[in-house]
C-alpha cells in the first residue's frame, strides 16, 4: 500500500475539479486549467471538498500507480491555485539575462545571444541581470523549461561559471598546479 496514495487532496476555494468516467481529470483555478489522464485502476472520489483515492486493482503495477496518481492530482491542484516557480542564478563575467517582450535573451559567452521564447503557460521574469525566475501552473513544464535554460551553460567545476538553480551546490575541482 502506498502511504502517499492514502492521503486525501484538499481542494481549496476557487478551484474546481471534474472527473470524467474514463479518469480524465480537469482542474480549473485562478492560475489556469490543467488536464490529466490517469490510470483507470485508481478510483477517485470527491467528498467534502477533498479528493480520496482508492486502489481497486491487484495488478502488479497498481500500487505504484496509486501514489503517482495522487501526486499528479495534488500537483495539479497546487499549480492552478498557487503556481510553481524555479529560480536560476547566472554566474560568470559577462554572463547576463534580460527580458525582451515574451523572449528571454541571455549572453552566455557565445558569439551570439541565446534567445528563448516563453512556451505556452510559462512566464519568465528577470529581476536582475543574474537571476531568472520561471513560473507556471504545470510543475513538469516549469521544471523542464528551467532545465532547458540551464542546459545552455551548465555550471562548470573549475570556476563555477554557468547557470545554476538557486541553492544548488556545485562541486569545485582544483585546477592544474604549476611545476
Amino acid at each position: 500500500m502506498s502511504r502517499i496514495g492514502k492521503l486525501p487532496v484538499t481542494v481549496p476555494a476557487g478551484v474546481e475539479v471534474s472527473i470524467a468516467d474514463n479518469n480524465l481529470i480537469t482542474v480549473k483555478g485562478p492560475k489556469g486549467t490543467l488536464t490529466q489522464q490517469v490510470s483507470p485502476a485508481i478510483k477517485i472520489e470527491q467528498k467534502d471538498g477533498r479528493l480520496v483515492f482508492t486502489n481497486e486493482s491487484k495488478a502488479k503495477g497498481a500500487d505504484a500507480q496509486y501514489g503517482l496518481v495522487r501526486s499528479l492530482v495534488h500537483n495539479m491542484v497546487v499549480g492552478v491555485s498557487e503556481g510553481f516557480s524555479k529560480k536560476l542564478e547566472i554566474q560568470g563575467v559577462g554572463y547576463k539575462a534580460e527580458k525582451k517582450g515574451k523572449d528571454l535573451v541571455m549572453q552566455l559567452g557565445y558569439s551570439h545571444p541565446v534567445i528563448m521564447p516563453d512556451p505556452e503557460g510559462i512566464t519568465t521574469e528577470v529581476p536582475s541581470a543574474t537571476e531568472i525566475i520561471v513560473k507556471g501552473a504545470d510543475k513538469a513544464q516549469v521544471g523542464n523549461y528551467a532545465a532547458n535554460i540551464r542546459a545552455w551553460r551548465a555550471p562548470e567545476p573549475y570556476k563555477g561559471k554557468g547557470i545554476r538553480y538557486s541553492g544548488e551546490n556545485v562541486r569545485r575541482k582544483e585546477g592544474k598546479t604549476g611545476k
